[in-house]
């Protein structure tokens, strides 16, 4: 049993570190719900509905304007958000102001 449980914590934990970045300007609110750490669906739909308003989002940082998204967020994501199409994640300003 011991095995098992071992073998199953380290399937998840590989899971996580295998996660594909998702990009907040063209993914559906699902998606971004599930890729991302501390957003659930309210949160991803509240994404989704911010760019389709006023555009896509330029930078990550863009994200904070959307409500409920706070820089804590943008940083525990920060390997798994895409602003664009080049596959590479956009980096994160990591000084924060209070």
């Amino acid at each position: 049993m011991k095995k098992l449980l071992m073998l199953l914590a380290l399937f998840i934990v590989n899971s996580m570190a295998m996660a594909t970045p998702v990009n907040v300007n063209s993914a559906d609110a699902k998606t971004i719900a599930d890729a991302l750490a501390g957003i659930g669906q309210k949160k991803a739909e509240a994404i989704v509905k911010y760019r389709s308003e006023k555009g896509p989002f330029k930078t990550v940082e863009d994200l904070t304007q959307v409500k409920g998204i706070t820089k804590k967020i943008l940083e525990k994501n920060t390997n798994d958000i895409l602003v664009s199409d080049t596959g590479t994640p956009a980096p994160v300003k990591t000084e924060i102001k209070k």
